[in-house]
């Protein structure tokens, strides 16, 4: 579990700027070569599933769309990618500052300080910045599914750029960091139910209901452009997940094997009970739903990877794949515009996962300590919907009201691809 290796020194310091020894620095440490690649090789599936979710979303949407929609996720690999290694690490697991809001440590400004240092995991440091970093590069593309074919390219990379400092980085620091203050409550997320998954969703779904739906939406028809295209990119993240779930052991070990087997497990049963309840609700089962599925049983076993067997990560999957179906209903008959289900399967999928898996942890325990570990899940679960929900109002109202974050009808009606970027994804116009 990530929060096990983090070894932070007893003194808090409070200076933003303050000069600190690094917290995983030991000159007298040498590198675990299997952990080392193996860190490395996740580092490269995490960052796979960018990609992959650019395929996912990208099929999903209108011909017009597919190259601004498939730009959301690909833009956030360049500036998440360069805000991390300037702010984002030392903000995310840097000591303690302005009450545990969020870190600092000026050693990881620009990761300057941390050049020959070797973790106490066996792996350089910048490894784990790295593997760390992939993270906040998909949370904010994630966002982007709720509200596609409908912002502004300039807004949506202010937007991006700015809720990863003040929403991602606190999170991350809260649950993540050992002076965190959820993880010191014994908050368990042991790759990203609540930082990442129900982060994103909430934030996507508050964006979604301030910005409005889609023209014509929900009258008008929408088809996917692809869907070739988003099994393919569900293909990827099922894939990329590997290294998200069994990389955040940190190790290479029995708890990788473990977290790697639940995630098997609970996108494959995901997939299955999708099929089955879409099947008797609609009468036929889709290729979209087996792939929301898979998802949905990715999502909700982020959180709990490490700390439920293989029957455990079952019933997650499944439970996850009921109630985001039962979300995604929900959502059209209350007709708000969740264009590609961000908070459906996102943010209901990580919520489901971050509570449920206090029923399935290995090992035996009484009522009480489970009763008492819902009461901590539920309390992490509260905290990031109401901060993610507060701040991402605030962003995408100042935003929208400055930069600009809603498409105006011309260019929405003509489509991102023309208005924003002057490409065409297909080789041919076509606005359908």
């Amino acid at each position: 579990m990530k929060k096990n290796y983090f070894k932070f020194p007893g003194l808090v310091l409070v200076l933003l700027l303050a000069g600190t020894q690094s917290i995983f620095a030991q000159e007298t440490a040498e590198v675990d070569t299997g952990v080392t690649s193996w860190m490395l090789t996740s580092t490269a599936l995490v960052l796979l599933m960018v990609p992959g979710l650019a395929m996912f979303y990208g099929g999903m949407v209108r011909t017009k769309n597919v190259l601004g929609t498939m730009m959301h996720s690909f833009v956030a690999m360049g500036i998440m990618a360069v805000l991390w290694i300037v702010l984002g690490y030392a903000m995310s697991f840097g000591n303690n500052v302005l009450g545990g809001w969020f870190g600092w440590n000026s050693d990881y400004f620009f990761l300057r300080g941390i050049d020959n240092n070797i973790t106490s995991s066996g792996i350089p440091e910048y490894v784990f910045s790295m593997f760390q970093g992939k993270f906040a590069i998909i949370t904010p593309a994630l966002i982007a599914g709720a509200f596609a074919e409908r912002v502004s390219f300039k807004g949506y990379v202010v937007f991006i750029a700015v809720w990863g400092i003040l929403v991602y980085n606190p999170l991350c620091h809260w649950v993540w960091a050992e002076g965190g203050f959820l993880f010191k409550m014994g908050a368990i997320d042991f790759a990203g139910g609540t930082v990442v998954h129900i982060s994103a969703g909430v934030s996507g779904l508050v964006a979604a209901l301030y910005l409005g739906g889609r023209r014509g939406h929900p009258k008008t028809a929408m088809p996917p452009s692809n869907l070739v295209m988003t099994m393919m990119g569900a293909g990827l993240l099922w894939v990329g997940w590997f290294g998200f779930n069994a990389g955040s052991s940190v190790s290479s070990g029995l708890s990788t094997a473990q977290a790697l087997t639940a995630t098997q497990a609970a996108a494959a049963s995901g997939a299955i009970v999708w099929m089955i309840v879409e099947g008797f609700h609609q009468g036929k089962s889709t290729a979209l739903g087996f792939a929301s599925g898979i998802l949905a049983g990715l999502v909700a076993v982020t959180p709990a990877a490490g700390v439920v067997q293989p029957a455990g990560a079952i019933a997650l999957g499944a439970i996850a794949s009921i109630v985001c179906y039962m979300a995604i209903i929900m959502k059209n008959k209350l007709g708000y515009d969740d264009s590609l289900d961000a908070f459906g399967v996102h943010g209901v999928g990580g919520i489901v996962g971050a509570i449920f898996l206090v029923f399935f942890m290995r090992g035996e325990h009484s009522f009480s300590e489970v009763m008492s570990q819902l009461g901590v899940q539920a309390l992490a679960v509260g905290i990031a919907i109401v901060y993610a929900a507060v701040m991402t109002l605030i962003l995408v109202v100042v935003i929208n009201k400055t930069v600009g974050l809603r498409s105006n009808e011309r260019d929405e009606m003509k489509g991102m691809d023309s208005s924003y970027h002057g490409e065409h994804g297909y080789g041919m116009l076509n606005l359908g």
